[in-house]
């Protein structure tokens, strides 16, 4: 457990975004951080490596470089040696390899100049370069690919943007931290419990899915102009589903989607378990899908505000409640969503933007391999 547990439950600490004239938001979130007890870390002369998602390019809802060097700041002072980091990706787009990894991090504003420390690729230039971790108390996973430089860091910190996601329900600090430190292999293990399908009379042969896989496990059948899943070639990455507007595709496997989430909170288990750990999860533009696209869609609540925690389970937990609270705001893919005709009211914000998504089965495996606490104390920092 972290050392912030007592008795079964967490503090996690809360600012919202409202701002003296005189202080910006990455001032609260220094204070925000401070008051959450980093000093409780020696973090002198560490290695420190923070982990956050430096966003797609053409996307607009990652976190700002501004949030990465409030962070850096404040483990800098302390004479830590942080670096930002993150692992390749399986699919298409500009982060599946170092090179083009880098440039992405720089076009979108991610600098050692901005951020004030380098930024270092955590598997290396192909992603190939990983690290076997044990996970202690795993059921599916005996062994986690994380990328090395992640595992060489004496301390980790994840500072996560807080949304919507097509697959795992929302992205929080557990899939930041456990997809996101997979290597290349790595998050090819955490996918390839199930595989796709497609509904062939809901397929409109439009081939937005095919430029989403990087594993030629599509295939397009010009004449009845149709496509179908090369069961040899796929990986089960899923991104497929997220990119078909038809909802034509969906996993053959039911309990796909749960044993993905189970994997990630195994996946993050590996990172954290044995060393120092800390978390912070900026909740705005809340898109209702993740960073890795090139695209993004409005936000669907209202901004609520920055979380930091110990305990990397209580920190989304607390992220979710907080969010289910909001009002949906007009407009958006949840009040589309809410408004089709036949729909079925989960009273769920991520749960009804992405109906065929769950997020409970990742927390609830989180508790039960011991990665955190679902209940937790919510302390405000004004």
């Amino acid at each position: 457990m972290n050392e912030n547990t007592e008795q079964g439950t967490s503090k996690v600490f809360f600012t919202d975004f409202r701002c003296r004239p005189d202080e910006g938001r990455t001032d609260k979130l220094k204070r925000l951080i401070k008051a959450a007890g980093i000093d409780q870390i020696d973090l002198d002369g560490k290695f420190v490596a923070i982990k956050m998602h430096f966003g797609e390019l053409g996307n607009m809802s990652f976190l700002r470089p501004n949030y990465a060097r409030a962070v850096v700041d404040m483990v800098k002072e302390r004479g830590g040696k942080p670096f930002l980091t993150d692992c390749n990706t399986m699919y298409p787009g500009s982060r599946k390899n170092a090179i083009e990894h880098l440039y992405c991090a720089w076009e979108n504003g991610f600098t050692p100049m901005t951020v004030g420390c380098p930024v270092i690729i955590g598997d290396g230039l192909k992603g190939t370069d990983d690290i076997a971790v044990p996970v202690v108390g795993g059921e599916y996973v005996k062994e986690a690919k994380i990328g090395r430089a992640v595992m060489d860091a004496d301390v980790f910190i994840s500072l996560t943007h807080f949304k919507g996601h097509e697959m795992a329900g929302f992205g929080g600090a557990i899939k930041n931290i456990g997809m996101g430190c997979g290597s290349r292999a790595g998050k090819t293990d955490q996918h390839c419990n199930g595989k796709p399908r497609i509904d062939a009379d809901k397929c409109r042969g439009c081939r937005r899915c095919l430029a989403e896989c990087a594993n030629n496990g599509l295939e397009f059948d010009a004449e009845r102009r149709k496509m179908s899943i090369n069961l040899d070639n796929c990986v089960g990455c899923g991104r497929c589903v997220g990119a078909c507007n038809f909802d034509a595709i969906s996993f053959r496997n039911d309990a796909a989607v749960k044993e993905l989430n189970c994997r990630m909170a195994e996946y993050t288990k590996a990172v954290v378990y044995g060393r120092p750990n800390f978390h912070v999860s900026v909740v705005c533009d809340v898109s209702p899908t993740c960073d890795c696209h090139s695209g993004n869609d409005v936000a669907i609540i209202p901004d609520v505000g920055m979380f930091a925690s110990f305990d990397p389970l209580a920190i989304d937990q607390a992220c979710v409640d907080a969010c289910l609270k909001q009002t949906p705001l007009p407009g958006t893919q949840l009040t589309e969503e809410m408004a089709r005709p036949g729909f079925c009211d989960h009273h769920d914000h991520f749960d009804n933007v992405n109906p065929n998504t769950e997020y409970k089965s990742c927390l609830a495996h989180a508790e039960k391999i011991g990665l955190g606490n679902r209940r937790y104390e919510l302390i405000k920092v004004k």
